[in-house]
């Protein structure tokens, strides 16, 4: 791959774990992305916001891990069994990467409900295009419908080797339904169809509620250095 140029970001409290500072490293701007160059960075741990690259960079803090999981060899639990059961009655139908004033209304439902404290919150229709949305990456917005009802949207980049999970939001009103566990299962198999080997799942922070769900997907790789190593539940992690 040719030689990338990255920068280190501001230091900020950090949005996961309370008294900790984050700092990114983010991808020289300057530089003209595409999908093969993006998917070689996140086989080395980077994701994206909008068309910004970056990984975690932090001066004193490890606790941010690269996650990606083997499609081939995934089997469902009898939790995620159950989530799909009870899901049988959703049609769910990849869009193109535009904006639509529904999705907008619904994430900012979605934001008012989990993440009412963080910095998306009260998103203008340009933040939200510009935090999900990419000028350069291949990205489908999912949808998925109860009886013609938006109920949930995932944001998927499709990489040279395999899936990346952006962002998935939903409406609060079906919280029971476990639609962010079924956003990774369809993607899942939606990687298995089109014959990909990876689901990058993003970062996984132990100590964090909204972050430690990554680790109910078996088997899952976690990068630790720079290399992907299988990762098991309850092991520590010295990244």
């Amino acid at each position: 791959m040719r030689q990338i140029q990255l920068f280190g970001g501001p230091e900020h409290p950090c949005s996961y774990l309370p008294g900790q500072f984050s700092r990114s490293a983010y991808v020289d701007t300057r530089l003209k992305l595409d999908v093969p160059t993006y998917s070689t960075l996140a086989a080395q741990g980077f994701r994206r916001s909008g068309d910004l690259v970056y990984r975690p960079h932090c001066r004193s803090c490890s606790a941010c891990v690269p996650m990606r999981l083997p499609v081939a060899r995934f089997f469902p639990n009898r939790s995620q069994c159950r989530t799909l059961l009870i899901n049988a009655d959703l049609a769910i139908v990849p869009k193109p990467a535009d904006f639509a004033e529904e999705h907008y209304r619904l994430f900012l439902c979605y934001l008012a409900a989990r993440h009412d404290d963080g910095g998306m919150a009260g998103s203008s229709p340009q933040d939200y295009i510009g935090f999900l949305g990419s000028s350069w990456a291949d990205t489908r917005f999912v949808e998925f419908r109860l009886q013609g009802r938006l109920v949930s949207v995932a944001i998927v980049d499709l990489l040279a080797n395999g899936l990346s999970a952006v962002y998935t939001f939903f409406d609060p009103a079906y919280d029971e339904r476990g639609l962010g566990t079924l956003a990774v299962l369809w993607q899942i198999e939606e990687a298995r169809r089109l014959g990909l080997d990876w689901l990058y799942l993003g970062y996984w922070i132990g100590a964090c509620r909204k972050m430690n769900y990554k680790d109910k997907f078996r088997p899952i790789e976690a990068m630790i250095g720079d290399r992907w190593m299988p990762f098991e539940k309850g092991k520590k992690i010295d990244a």
